[in-house]
């Protein structure tokens, strides 16, 4: 992938000083990503000096310069949970049948669960509810049901990385009638121990293509300290927990000082993915451009381009 030459495209320097909480933040990343209407529409994930978790709303027409609201969202309905939130995080978008869903990760007593808002126009959100059991993270939903059922993939917390967070070591995919309630439905794929990607995750929402489901992911290599970085893999588009292929090499990994250096240093995580031309009969054609987000160093928002046909040639390298 190329990197963006005006990278960091977002900084803390960025995000509108307006809110009595958002007042010289400490940083914005991970952003999720969807086309709405003319524009490029990312969530944010911003991050203020008390490490409290906010999400803005940003919007650009070329996909690089952004104007960024400065009210935080609200789900509505996230009130009645009973529980202590601590914290929201990490928004993945998927269009499905022209609503807007938002899975996102929430922070409990002893858990990191999956929530589910809806949008029609990012204006108002009604919060769903909580969407997953045990600990999970990094859930996103497939864009159109499949053998007449909703599906995701996520990333059961299973492994503590040494003097860091737990994370894991396998992508799930999960099915649903209703979006609510949600049946395991068996690993997709796995970390590959000793190389770049020994614990994984899903990044942003799968796009369909004529070789199968594009979805790009999370690696982590633990040899030394922990490495994010990114790769890709083709699903079979009737069973989606088939791998068809999967990149032997990284895509993406940090190598300039904004990936290097910051909150969490060594990262690249790859969570908002743009299409463009995305609206032929088999899904995305080769010759589409791919516009990636990812947060570096947990601290700003990169890009990064590419098009399908070379993620795809990636998937088969090796």
């Amino acid at each position: 992938m190329k990197r963006s030459t005006r990278n960091p495209i977002l900084t803390r320097m960025d995000i509108p000083d307006r809110h009595p909480a958002l007042r010289d933040v400490t940083s914005v990343f991970n952003p999720g990503a969807v086309r709405f209407g003319d524009d490029i529409l990312l969530l944010l994930r911003v991050q203020n000096r008390g490490r409290e978790t906010f999400f803005l709303k940003a919007f650009s027409r070329d996909g690089i310069d952004f104007r960024i609201d400065p009210s935080p969202i609200v789900f509505r309905g996230i009130e009645k949970i009973e529980e202590p939130v601590y914290h929201c995080y990490d928004a993945r978008i998927t269009r499905i049948d022209d609503r807007y869903y938002i899975l996102f990760a929430m922070d409990m007593d002893g858990r990191c669960s999956l929530g589910l808002s809806v949008t029609d126009d990012f204006e108002t959100y009604e919060f769903i509810g909580i969407v997953s059991g045990g600990d999970v993270r990094n859930g996103v939903l497939f864009p159109e049901k499949i053998d007449g059922r909703y599906l995701r993939l996520d990333r059961p917390n299973k492994v503590r990385i040494a003097d860091g967070p737990i994370s894991g070591s396998d992508i799930h995919l999960s099915g649903s009638d209703d979006l609510i309630a949600w049946r395991d439905r068996g690993v997709v794929a796995s970390g590959r121990f000793h190389y770049w990607d020994e614990l994984i995750g899903p990044g942003p929402p799968p796009v369909r293509t004529r070789h199968g489901w594009l979805l790009v992911y999370h690696g982590i290599a633990l040899h030394y300290q922990p490495i994010y970085q990114a790769g890709v893999m083709l699903l079979d588009l009737e069973r989606p927990e088939r791998v068809i292929a999967r990149s032997r090499y990284n895509i993406l990994e940090p190598r300039e000082l904004y990936e290097l250096i910051g909150q969490v240093p060594n990262v690249v995580f790859p969570s908002g993915m743009i299409i463009e031309s995305d609206d032929a009969k088999d899904g995305a054609p080769d010759e589409a451009r791919v516009l990636l987000y990812y947060g570096a160093a947990d601290t700003v928002v990169g890009l990064a381009e590419s098009t399908i046909g070379e993620l795809v040639a990636a998937c088969r390298t090796g």
